[in-house]
C-alpha cells in the first residue's frame, strides 16, 4: 500500500493532467454538432490504428517475463481493434442516412 502511495505522490502531475484531459475532451466531443460526427470519427479511427500499432510494438519490445507490458499491450490491441471497427461501423450508418431511398419497383 505504501508503494501504491508513493508512486501516486511522485506521479501527482501527471494523474492531473489525465483527469484534466478526461473533464476537457468529454466537454470537447458533447458539443461537437452532429454534422462533424462522420469527419470526427474518421479521425478518431486514424488515431486508433495508430494506437494498434504503438501496442504491437510495446508487446514486441517487452521482456518474455514482463507480464504487465504484455498484457496493457493485448489489451491495448483489443480495445483499439473494437474502437476502429465501432468507429466503421458507426461512420457507415451515418453515410446511410443521407443516401436516397430508392422507389420500390412496381410489377
Amino acid at each position: 500500500m505504501n508503494s501504491v502511495l508513493n508512486w501516486i505522490s511522485a506521479n501527482q502531475q501527471m494523474i492531473y493532467i489525465v483527469i484534466l484531459m478526461i473533464f476537457i475532451g468529454i466537454e470537447v466531443i458533447g458539443r461537437v454538432p452532429s454534422v462533424l460526427h462522420t469527419p470526427l470519427m474518421s479521425g478518431a479511427n486514424a488515431i486508433h490504428g495508430v494506437v494498434i500499432i504503438g501496442a504491437i510494438i510495446v508487446m514486441g519490445k517487452a521482456e518474455s517475463d514482463n507480464y504487465l507490458a504484455l498484457v496493457l499491450g493485448f489489451l491495448a490491441v483489443i480495445l483499439g481493434t473494437l474502437n476502429v471497427v465501432g468507429g466503421f461501423v458507426v461512420t457507415d450508418r451515418m453515410l446511410e442516412m443521407f443516401k436516397k431511398k430508392k422507389p420500390p419497383k412496381s410489377p
